[in-house]
């Protein structure tokens, strides 16, 4: 029997929660093997387990996967979360697309310059209410059903939800005039194995802090 999928990141969310998401969602088990230094990072590059020197890293199945895109595209494909044919994989992608979008957005956040952040933060407000949900909610009245794809679970849901719990961190009121959305999230949120991930002592990580941003300087030194 294989073991289970090990993650090498560092303790925070990062590249490597909707990762963490993802695997939780199809109901695996995973470790992790957290960076606690330049040094543990270096390891990892020195002994050829990272093909372009970056993390995250996966080690699955007697793979040492890199890229996040990468990464999710083989969970969803080997726990059944990437649609039944090619036009499905198409809308799954191009829905995961516009969540990274917006995700790469809120992940650059904490990296803005303070004088800078209050027009980011407007920025994405307005992205968030004008061009992404309203996409999204758009897509789910068109067929009515319960999720985005063939009406079955998928990695753009997943993935989707992630988002929506982050959109709610930074301002609850965001997604007041989504209430399709609202119901996939709380769909997907009672689902088995997503309600124990959102679950306290879980492996989902907090928002970050001042801290998580000093422990990402000094180990992948920027």
């Amino acid at each position: 029997m294989a073991g289970k999928p090990k993650l090498h990141y560092f303790d925070a969310r990062g590249r490597m929660e909707a990762i963490r998401w993802l695997l939780a969602a199809a109901g695996v088990e995973f470790e992790e093997k957290l960076l606690e230094s330049s040094e543990d990072l270096d390891k990892l590059r020195h002994d050829g387990s990272l093909l372009f020197q970056q993390v995250p890293m996966i080690e699955i199945d007697g793979m040492k996967l890199v890229q996040t895109r990468a990464i999710l595209n083989y969970i969803a494909t080997k726990y059944d979360l990437y649609g039944k044919d090619m036009k499905e994989r198409a809308l799954i992608d191009m829905y995961t697309e516009g969540v990274a979008d917006l995700g790469e957005m809120i992940l650059l956040l904490p990296l803005c310059p303070p004088d800078q952040k209050n027009a980011k933060l407007t920025l994405i407000r307005e992205r968030t209410t004008n061009r992404y949900l309203p996409a999204f909610e758009k897509v789910l009245k068109s067929h009515g059903q319960d999720y985005l794809v063939g009406n079955k679970l998928s990695k753009a849901d997943i993935h989707l939800v992630e988002l929506l719990y982050y959109v709610e961190e930074l301002d609850s009121s965001l997604l007041a005039n989504f209430p399709l959305l609202k119901g996939l999230k709380t769909r997907v949120s009672n689902l088995p194995a997503v309600k124990k991930f959102l679950q306290p002592g879980s492996q989902r990580k907090p928002p970050g802090t001042e801290k998580t941003l000093e422990q990402a300087r000094k180990i992948f030194k920027f």
